[in-house]
């Protein structure tokens, strides 16, 4: 006989109790202008430009968002080279 108290089993196995959220790209913008999106991999964030100004940090890997956005920034300061070195990550 079946007990009604006891659960019927379950076709989907339980959730796990915790679950990292998934890193998200984050929008970099300078001023009020969108200089790129920084995309999460494996060893850090990838850049990709929204401007022409931006161009030359286009595909480049940084530690994180925020030196992506300090290199952006670089880029906008007067006198500033328009091919930037390499960030070592």
């Amino acid at each position: 006989m079946n007990n009604p108290d006891t659960p019927l089993p379950s076709a989907e196995p339980p959730p796990a109790l915790f679950q990292p959220a998934p890193a998200l790209a984050r929008v970099i913008e300078i001023g009020e202008v969108a200089a790129g999106i920084a995309v999460p991999e494996d060893r850090g964030v990838r850049f990709f430009s929204a401007s022409r100004d931006f161009d030359g940090l286009d595909g480049m890997l940084f530690r994180n968002p925020e030196q992506a956005a300090r290199a952006a920034r670089d880029l906008t300061r007067p006198g500033a080279r328009k091919a930037p070195r390499p960030i070592a990550v």
